[in-house]
């Protein structure tokens, strides 16, 4: 069952598919959390989101209005166009239809409160909003915005870069504190926090483990690792404690969204191979990292 769905998935049609049902799901629960937690609470969200959020309520206070929806497209657009060479262009499209679904589904949806408990608002609230986020990512899109630089800088750097997203969000909602009170900014800063560790906790794109394999068919598992990944991977000859056999470590640095295909790749060859990981705190050097598709 494993394989045929790595098969599916690997087929252009099917990822499509795939990845438009995640940013349509995304974008409507998006649009259900901005209706029916951010703005009965009077809270601000973060990113592009929260930045348009912010112009409409201050063009409120001007006597005018400036809608939700076109902010957010206004925004997304210009920082679009520039990372979608560096990350992919397919990813940009995607992305931005995801953004375009949550623009239509504002004005055409009207999803009503949950809750009159502010506390409630904040914390049910920031977790389907980072559960928004994390389904887009995890569709190789996302919702835009900010969600565009983290992945650019990521791409650059090979290291995430959530808890910088986090901070410039606070950014923002100091200055929505400033104009609409304390409280709110206060509420809406706890809100992104929830949002901002949802997403972290589930998107691990960037972080990279370490793998020792104890294996006797060194020359076999290196061959079909090579052929399927695109890292380096080395060897060191051992001889068992117990069975006092000739045995060999393989040691390789992936990231950590590769770690099942790995572990199958090499099992495949060798099925009594021993497999440990360890987390990578800190990784110097050349680094291969696949782009998204």
């Amino acid at each position: 069952m494993s394989d045929r769905w790595k098969k599916l998935k690997k087929n252009k049609k099917v990822r499509n598919v795939i990845t438009f049902l995640a940013v349509f799901a995304s974008a409507l629960l998006q649009t259900y959390v901005i209706q029916t937690f951010i703005n009965p609470a009077g809270l601000l969200s973060g990113g592009f989101t929260g930045l348009a959020i912010l112009l409409d309520r201050i063009a409120q206070l001007a006597g005018f209005s400036f809608p939700t929806s076109a902010g957010m497209l206004l925004l997304n657009i210009p920082v679009a166009l520039i990372c979608s060479r560096s990350i992919n262009v397919r990813f940009t499209v995607f992305s931005g239809l995801q953004v375009l679904f949550s623009s239509i589904l504002l004005r055409v949806c009207d999803f009503q409160p949950l809750f009159t408990d502010q506390i409630l608002n904040v914390i049910f609230g920031g977790v389907l909003n980072g559960f928004a986020g994390v389904i887009a990512l995890k569709g190789n899109a996302s919702t835009g915005g900010t969600d565009f630089i983290a992945l650019f800088v990521s791409n650059k750097t090979g290291k995430s870069i959530w808890g910088y997203v986090f901070l410039g969000n606070v950014v923002i909602l100091t200055i929505f504190g400033y104009i609409f009170g304390w409280k709110y900014a206060g509420y809406s800063i706890i809100f992104q926090f929830a949002s901002t560790k949802i997403i972290s906790t589930f998107h691990h794109r960037y972080e990279r483990v370490t793998l020792q394999i104890t294996t006797m068919k060194a020359d076999e598992v290196i061959k079909e690792y090579v052929h399927q990944f695109r890292h380096g991977i080395s060897c060191v000859e051992a001889v068992g404690g117990y069975s006092r056999k000739k045995m060999y470590l393989l040691h390789t640095v992936i990231s950590s969204y590769e770690v099942m295909d790995v572990v199958h790749c090499i099992h495949e060859v060798d099925e009594h191979a021993i497999i440990n990981e360890f987390k990578t705190t800190n990784f110097f050097g050349h680094f291969y990292q696949a782009p998204l598709e």
